[in-house]
């Protein structure tokens, strides 16, 4: 499934995957299960008053009344009325985020593990940023507010509520949209690492898909879309630096060591005796 990447980032210089050492993937796993329970903790640890929250909510419906973009009720008037665009709204906003972002980073792991650094380090980077908007700057999902809009999740809907339990979640954390930034995170990372046009396809209409669902349920605004893309826009490019840092560094070390072995065999660098 992962072919040879492309790009600056890939790992296509691999023969084969790197092997998998218990003590690394234990380690890994203790890594990523904290921070997902740091990720919902600070999440509900950063509940904004329902005041502010709201007060927020409207700036930025008024923000997209000026800008235009203010497309939540056209885009869910046009799919409420048939069950199975709902459905498939649903299966996407509930199945198509945390289980695929698993799944992909475990498969990152096994076959392409630069390029799941990458993705653990540029999800910690954004998901720092999201904390502090989350606690600065809380928004109401347009569900919550008197817009006309149905909260399809909640009203069609029990697996979301089975997957991430009330008291695990902030409702007021809607701005950014890190549900909608990090399936586009996936997706870019993916297409950095692999070959094949179909995997590729897949990772770029992935986050299409569920930049349409955090809408159309009701659970984002379109600019907390926007705001999600730019947050992991950020993250990225912060893991990115951190990954060249520990390359040159590397290569510097290697470097020490190669003219190190050389001076105790009693070699110059160049081969000069």
């Amino acid at each position: 499934m992962l072919g040879q990447g492309s790009g600056p980032m890939h790992a296509g210089s691999e023969s084969y995957p790197p092997p998998v050492r218990a003590s690394g993937l234990v380690r890994e796993a203790a890594v990523i299960a904290f921070a997902m329970l740091a990720y919902f903790g600070v999440r509900n640890l950063t509940v904004g008053s329902a005041e502010a929250a709201f007060a927020n909510a409207g700036r930025l419906a008024d923000l997209e009344r000026r800008l235009g973009i203010d497309w939540e009720g056209a885009l869910q008037g046009a799919t409420v009325g048939t069950d199975a665009l709902v459905t498939l709204a649903n299966w996407v906003y509930i199945f198509g985020h945390w289980p695929v972002i698993l799944t992909v980073a475990a498969l990152l792991y096994l076959y392409r593990r630069p390029h799941y650094l990458l993705l653990r380090n540029a999800m910690f980077a954004s998901g720092l940023i999201g904390f502090l908007f989350f606690a600065l700057f809380p928004v109401a999902p347009p569900r919550l507010l008197e817009l006309g809009l149905v909260d399809t999740v909640t009203e069609r809907s029990d697996a979301y509520r089975a997957l991430q339990p009330p008291g695990l979640t902030n409702q007021y954390a809607a701005f950014p949209s890190l549900h909608a930034g990090w399936n586009l995170l996936v997706g870019v990372v993916v297409v950095l690492a692999v070959a094949s046009l179909g995997v590729r396809l897949l990772a770029v209409t992935l986050p299409v898909l569920m930049s349409l669902a955090v809408v159309l349920t009701a659970n984002h605004f379109v600019i907390d879309v926007v705001g999600g893309f730019a947050v992991v826009g950020v993250g990225l490019g912060v893991a990115m630096l951190v990954q060249r840092h520990e390359l040159a560094a590397t290569l510097t070390r290697d470097g020490v060591r190669s003219v190190r072995r050389g001076a105790s065999r009693g070699q110059l660098p160049g081969g000069v005796r």
